[in-house]
């Protein structure tokens, strides 16, 4: 297998741009309920306005050269192409940090935190705190192409990522993540602690323990509304990990129903006071779309729930991560467990309970993400 690291230049071709527009212009709308608005998924008056922005506004060719201004790189590890990031700190001190995104993100939610990361200096913090930050596409997300084979679950994209490291020859690195990066890098701390230095999460995964103790008012409330996302929010969830080939048939298809789907969890996900653009603008928003139209990978992206439904990936409580573990525990974080759960299955030494963000976090509150991320890796260098 070759273990060849290429350049690698985002570059759409133009006719997919026209037939993204096409597609956009003969967008079938569904009807609504008169009244009805967020609690029945994506608002019809939303979608139209964002649809019409996409078809009219929306100016890709801007938004591929702001993300050719950072370094892309392929790879091939396992069989699977990599796409990542390297961006490079000026600082030769600087510390390696792999970071890894989850669904429905992509390596686009870091382009605001990669030079508070890289430069902190120039952002008025400490330079001596400065990363070389690597960002994978996940395997079967965006630029790293569909998956070709079954298994891609959390410990096998672990494993590639901690080869990937050793290929760019960083054999002391950091790891973050949420989302399903949050369990890669659970997975990370867990296969690559020689070279892993320590790990740093902003959604942490605890099973319910058989005592689970005294619960603070807080802890409390955290759990009754991790019941109610179950409850309410979780069938996205059911539907990739069952049967993710049929629900690509139509987001693989329709732009607007591609956007519906992951721009609704952008919204009930974070922080943002009900409307996504609260804090994201409609440019990120569809950037991120983009990522996954333009490659043609949702239906890839959905199958890591299906892998892990099916067993590719261990369970939470197997195992302990030992090597050091910092966490950013933010308010509105759709999975918020009791710090003393978390502290079974990790050797916890960093806890910061963040003022306000939630799921995607280093898109939602860039500064607030990178100075935790900093003050814990402090602690390793």
């Amino acid at each position: 297998m070759s273990e060849t690291v290429e350049k690698f230049e985002i570059r759409v071709e133009d006719a997919v741009l026209e037939d993204l527009r096409r597609r956009l212009s003969q967008t079938r709308f569904p009807d609504q309920i008169e009244g009805t608005d967020w609690d029945y998924g994506m608002p019809l008056a939303y979608i139209r306005e964002l649809v019409e922005y996409w078809r009219d506004a929306y100016d890709w060719r801007a938004e591929e050269s702001r993300l050719n201004r950072l370094d892309h790189y392929r790879t091939s590890i396992d069989g699977q192409s990599i796409h990542f990031v390297h961006a490079r700190s000026a600082r030769d001190d600087a510390f390696p940090l792999l970071l890894s995104h989850g669904w429905p993100g992509s390596v686009v939610e870091f382009l605001k935190v990669i030079p508070l990361l890289t430069d902190p200096e120039a952002h008025g913090a400490d330079g001596a705190d400065a990363f070389h930050v690597i960002a994978p596409s996940l395997p079967g997300y965006g630029f790293s192409e569909p998956t070709r084979t079954r298994g891609w679950g959390t410990r096998r994209i672990a494993e590639a990522f901690s080869a990937l490291m050793g290929r760019l020859g960083y054999a002391r690195y950091g790891a973050q993540g949420g989302d399903w990066g949050a369990m890669i890098t659970t997975d990370i701390g867990k296969v690559d602690p020689e070279h892993c230095a320590g790990i740093h999460l902003n959604m942490p995964i605890a099973s319910v323990p058989d005592d689970p103790g005294e619960l603070t008012e807080t802890e409390k409330a955290d759990l009754a509304y991790g019941a109610h996302f179950r409850a309410e929010e979780s069938g996205y969830s059911q539907i990739q990990g069952t049967k993710p080939q049929t629900l690509g048939l139509g987001l693989n298809d329709s732009p607007a129903g591609l956007a519906g789907w992951i721009v609704e969890k952008f919204r009930t996900w974070s922080d943002c006071d009900g409307h996504p653009e609260n804090v994201y603008t409609r440019d990120e928003l569809l950037t991120n779309v983009m990522v996954y139209w333009v490659t043609q990978t949702i239906t890839s992206s959905t199958r890591l729930y299906y892998e892990t439904f099916h067993g590719a990936s261990p369970g939470i409580g197997q195992d302990r991560v030992e090597v050091p573990t910092g966490v950013a525990r933010y308010p509105k974080e759709v999975m918020r467990f009791p710090r003393h759960w978390v502290e079974r299955h990790y050797n916890l030494t960093h806890w910061t309970d963040m003022p306000r963000g939630g799921h995607f976090a280093a898109m939602e509150q860039p500064e607030l993400f990178a100075e935790d991320v900093r003050a814990f890796f402090r602690t390793l260098r």
